[in-house]
Order: C-alpha cells, then structure tokens, then sequence
C-alpha cells in the first residue's frame, strides 16, 4: 500500500491570506525567493513543552528553530514528514525524531503542545 502526502508551495502571502480567509493579492514587485515544498500535514506552528523549557517552531518554508532552557546553543535546521514521524536536520548533522500526534508532538523525551 502506497502512502500520498499532498503538498503545497505557499508563499507567506498566501498562508496569511487563507488564514485570513481571504484573497491572495497579486506581487508585482520581486516576490523573493520561492518556498521550498512543504506538505500540508506538517505541525507547522510554535511548541512549547508545559514547563516552557522546550519550544519547537516549525516554519512553513521546510525550516525548524528550537530552544532547549539552559542550552546556550539553539537548535536550527530542515525538516522532513514522513507518516506521523518529523525528521529534523539539524544543521551540525543531527538527526531527531519526533511522533507527531493528535495536538502533541514528542521528541527526546519531552512532550509539546501548541502554543497559542
């Protein structure tokens, strides 16, 4: 059995405007460069775990920026959705897993929900 993602390329005019729920206006200047193809299904948003110490913020451009409390590095990369595991790459080369599940996701341990 084969497994179909159906994906998108929305700019952030678009985002905001179905978000909106309105119409994307047209850009007639240099709308910048392209997104990179994002599936729809991805936990795109802010994460936070409840103690705040971990929050995850998947962006619709195919990125990822996290912080981790008492970590003076931040955590940035690409990611990846396959089924119901986001693959992060982090740009030093780390690879982590996170289950994405019905408003949670789940990664080393630590448990998110979104913030709002």
């Amino acid at each position: 059995m084969q497994h179909h993602v159906d994906t998108a390329v929305l700019d952030a005019a678009a985002l905001f405007a179905i978000a909106m729920g309105g119409q994307v206006a047209e850009q007639s200047d240099n709308p910048g460069p392209k997104p990179t193809k994002v599936t729809v299904s991805a936990p795109v948003g802010v994460w936070l775990s409840a103690d705040g110490t971990v929050r995850l913020d998947i962006k619709t451009d195919g990125t990822y920026a996290g912080k981790v409390a008492g970590r003076k590095r931040r955590a940035s990369g690409t990611y990846d959705l396959a089924g119901r595991t986001l693959m992060l790459s982090d740009d030093s080369g780390l690879h982590t897993p996170v289950a994405v599940g019905d408003g949670v996701l789940e990664m080393a341990g630590h448990r998110l929900g979104r913030a709002f």
